[in-house]
Parts: structure tokens; sequence; C-alpha cells
């Protein structure tokens, strides 16, 4: 659904190995240290969650550790396979220009992280020590890369963390609670409950809703949703009459995603049919294709004329 890609930070999307040059290291080197004696030198100032500074001493700590700055008070630590919301702040420790790599306060909003294998051990210690509101700083060294990466990895330079958690999401999966009919012709809706998938069909001979159209099918009892906001969500997006899905985070292991809405990051239609949305909710969005992707439409599958079909869960906002 989306209009174009979320500025993903250059060297942090959501595979942190980038940042070390590597393609999915999962630091396979040296044991990290703790927060006692790691890397003492590097001072992080600011408040939490919000942009911090780091002040470098001019001797670069080439071996991976990891401190937690503030534990957090929110929740419990994520744990090994969880997913986390965090915001990132990433720096090239040289000793000399010690550049910000890429920050997400300077993108738009947090991060949803998956913690796999993908992720570098050293951070993955960090997160599961902190809860929400808390941060940690890690430095990436060389051994945080596979060892036959090691020998390649630019001299005299590490890259430094400065991460704050934001949530750990937990479990839910899908908007709980009583579902209505959203009374849209030519549009069926299962609502099995618990985090079981919702099912959508649009194979409708009904003509397409001209305008926007967004139905409640199940209210949440959240906070509205503001311009702005990162909401983490699952959802299903069908073209209307035929039936074709061409989107799906069921469909892609039944794990929530995040967008920032309200800002021009996603299609119009998501903007101005989301916002203002209690979170817990499901909602039905019809939208047509001014407000989708254009009379270019997207990849093979959606044309510039056809009318899309989503059901959306928004299970949070930040």
């Amino acid at each position: 659904m989306r209009r174009r890609s979320l500025a993903v930070l250059a060297a942090v999307p959501l595979l942190f190995a980038a940042a070390c040059g590597s393609e999915g290291g999962t630091g396979s080197g040296a044991s990290a240290t703790t927060s006692a004696g790691s890397a003492p030198e590097l001072k992080v100032t600011g408040a939490a969650n919000a942009k911090p500074t780091v002040a470098f001493p001019a001797k670069v700590t080439e071996v991976s550790s990891y401190q937690v700055l503030t534990p957090g008070t929110v929740g419990t630590p994520a744990q090994a396979g969880a997913s986390v919301v965090a915001n990132l702040t990433v720096f090239t420790w040289d000793g000399k220009q010690n550049k910000l790599v890429g920050s997400t306060y300077d993108e738009g909003g947090p991060q949803l992280i998956t913690l796999n294998e993908q992720i570098p051990e050293i951070l993955r210690k960090g997160f599961a020590e902190t809860k929400g509101g808390g941060r940690f700083l890690s430095v990436l060294g060389k051994d945080a890369l596979p060892k036959e990466q090691q020998a390649q990895a630019p001299a005299g330079q590490s890259q430094v963390f400065v991460v704050d958690v934001v949530d750990v999401p937990g479990a839910g999966k899908a908007a709980q609670g009583a579902a209505a009919d959203p009374e849209v012709k030519g549009i069926k809706i299962e609502n099995p409950g618990g985090d079981a998938a919702p099912k959508l069909n649009t194979k409708t001979d009904e003509k397409a809703p001209k305008g926007l159209v967004a139905k409640t099918v199940i209210k949440g009892t959240g906070p509205e949703v503001k311009s702005g906001q990162s909401i983490l969500v699952q959802y299903v997006g069908k073209i209307w009459g035929s039936d074709l899905e061409f989107d799906s985070s069921w469909a892609r292991g039944g794990e929530p995603i995040m967008f920032q809405i309200g800002t021009g990051r996603v299609i119009k239609g998501w903007d101005q049919g989301l916002v203002g949305v209690p979170v817990g909710s499901r909602v039905l969005l019809s939208i047509p294709p001014d407000l989708g992707y254009g009379k270019d439409g997207s990849g093979d599958k959606i044309k510039g004329t056809d009318t899309l079909v989503f059901l959306v869960d928004v299970l949070k906002a930040y």
C-alpha cells in the first residue's frame, strides 16, 4: 500500500549488519562485554526518546560491546525472535569525523525490528536487557562480522548504535472485539476472532464507489491515530470486483508491520482513511484510483483504473 518507501537509513535498514559492511552477519566473533567497562570513553547525552548526541574520544575501540544506559520501565525486554519498536541513531567512529550515518528521528519515526539471526548478537544482547522507555549503546567492531569478512573490514573504525526502545508490542496480532457489518454492497468479510486472519471477498458485479469509503468493522478502545504517527498494522488488500489479492501482511507470516501515517509516505487513501481511527480497530477501506496508485497503477497486478479494497487492523500507534 505504499506510494513510496519509507526513507530507510542508508546503513540502518532492518538489516543492522549493513552498517558493518555485512549481509546478515550474526556476530560470530568475540563475545561482548557488558555495561561496567563497555566503551566508557563514549558519552551519550540527550533525553530518552529524543535524538542523542555522542562525544567520541580519538582512540577507537574496535572490539564489540554494549552498555545499558537506561533500563526502561515499560513491559519486559524483547526475547529472541520477538519484534520490538525502537529508534536508532548510528555513527561511524573513526576518531576523526565520527560521522552520523543516520537516525530514525530524522527518518519519520521508529522502526519495527525482528530480533532474528540477521541482527548482530551484540545488539540482541542490548535489546534483551532493555525495556520500553530505555536506552542502550552498542559498539560494533570487526568481531561483529563473520570471520571471513573481518579481514576486509576498514581498519581503525567501528559502528556505534544508540538504541531507544519504544515498545515491545507483544503477542496480539489482530484487532479484538465484536465485529459489525460495514454494509458496503459487494464486499463480504469473515471475522473469525482471536488472532486469526479475517477473510475479505471482493468478487462482485457491484460498481465500486467513486470516492473513499472508510467503515469500522471492529471499533478499538485506544486513542485516535494522529497524523505523523507510525502505526503497527495487519492488512489484506484486494482489487474490487476480481477478488485478486495483491498484498497481505497475513500472507507473509502473519507478523504486523509498521508505517507512518498522514504524511504522504503511504497512498492517500490510507492517509485519509486511517488518521482519527481508534487504536485497536479493524477498518474497511475502499480506495478509488486517484487516492491509490493513480493512472499508472502499480506492478503487474494493479491497473490505473482499479479500486483497491483493504481490511486493516490498527494494533498500535507511536
